[in-house]
């Protein structure tokens, strides 16, 4: 069982690479301070795009061995983050990627999506109970961008603190989890990021530039409660997307995924306060700079 005197924190993804570019500067500082950092990853990622060309054999349609491959990104990432805590939920090829909504894969019964709700949740909640957080970061109840994978990883998440917390539910020690964060970008720094990476040019390395609406987890400046200050491990966090090959491009202070849409790497990492206290000193026209804030340590 983890030292109960320490911090402790539960990353939970729908994919290889997801953590990496909305948690990677703050599983970063976090591991650097001395905190318990978890990753669980839901699927392996099957079925993503690929970036190299010189990879595409790798694809779902070809050869089928692009999980395995983005196993070994993650590991790279996760060396990366100095983050030694990471593991594949129920078992690795337990779930298969969904793909995107409405797409065949979505009905294939082995996918991530069609997963029953319980069963999912309590391969998290032997996670939980070992590793015992006192803080829970996934996705908003929309995944962020409306991705099957992210939308079942919030389900997931969520009902798995849940039933942590009964005493009698499964085996071990129940646990409350006192702070449950979602992933999200304020609006008004997207706008301004975007601004600039307009004046400037776009890279070559991408399409275009993405708009607004292109950019995943945007939230209203007011609906924000937490801006985690990674900028001491911004190296760490791009080398860690860097080597998500398969899925990432990175040309800082820019990046942009397979669709070649150009988005700005950001190494201050925002987050709703989706369940538990607000931190009693933080002033309603600011941000939580922690997100063990309020916290017994």
């Amino acid at each position: 069982m983890a030292d109960p005197t320490s911090r402790r924190a539960l990353f939970v993804h729908a994919h290889p690479d997801d953590e990496s570019i909305n948690n990677g500067a703050t599983m970063a500082k976090y591991a650097a301070e001395g905190a318990a950092v978890t990753l669980v990853t839901c699927t392996l990622g099957e079925g993503g795009p690929i970036i190299p060309p010189a990879l595409a054999h790798l694809a779902a349609d070809r050869e089928d061995r692009l999980g395995q491959h983005r196993i070994n990104e993650l590991a790279a990432a996760m060396k990366q983050l100095r983050v030694t805590d990471h593991r594949i939920l129920g078992a690795v090829g337990r779930y298969r990627d969904s793909g995107r909504m409405g797409s065949v894969q979505n009905g294939r019964p082995h996918c991530f999506w069609q997963a029953d709700l319980d069963d999912a949740a309590g391969y998290l909640v032997e996670v939980i109970r070992e590793t015992r957080p006192q803080v829970l970061v996934t996705y908003d109840a929309n995944g962020g961008y409306g991705h099957p994978d992210h939308i079942q990883a919030h389900r997931v998440a969520m009902r798995a603190a849940d039933l942590a917390a009964d005493a009698s539910y499964g085996v071990g020690a129940a646990h409350t989890i006192p702070k449950v964060y979602w992933n999200c970008v304020p609006r008004s720094l997207v706008e301004h990021d975007l601004a600039r990476l307009r004046e400037t040019g776009r890279s070559p390395r991408f399409g275009r530039i993405a708009t607004l609406d292109e950019v995943p987890g945007v939230l209203d400046d007011a609906l924000v409660t937490t801006a985690v200050d990674g900028g001491a491990f911004t190296d760490r966090k791009v080398a860690a997307m860097r080597a998500h090959v398969t899925q990432i491009s990175v040309d800082w202070p820019w990046f942009a995924l397979a669709n070649g849409l150009g988005q700005p790497v950001s190494a201050t990492e925002y987050y709703q306060l989706g369940r538990g206290l607000e931190f009693e000193g933080r002033d309603t026209d600011t941000w939580e700079n922690d997100l063990f804030a309020g916290l017994p340590v």
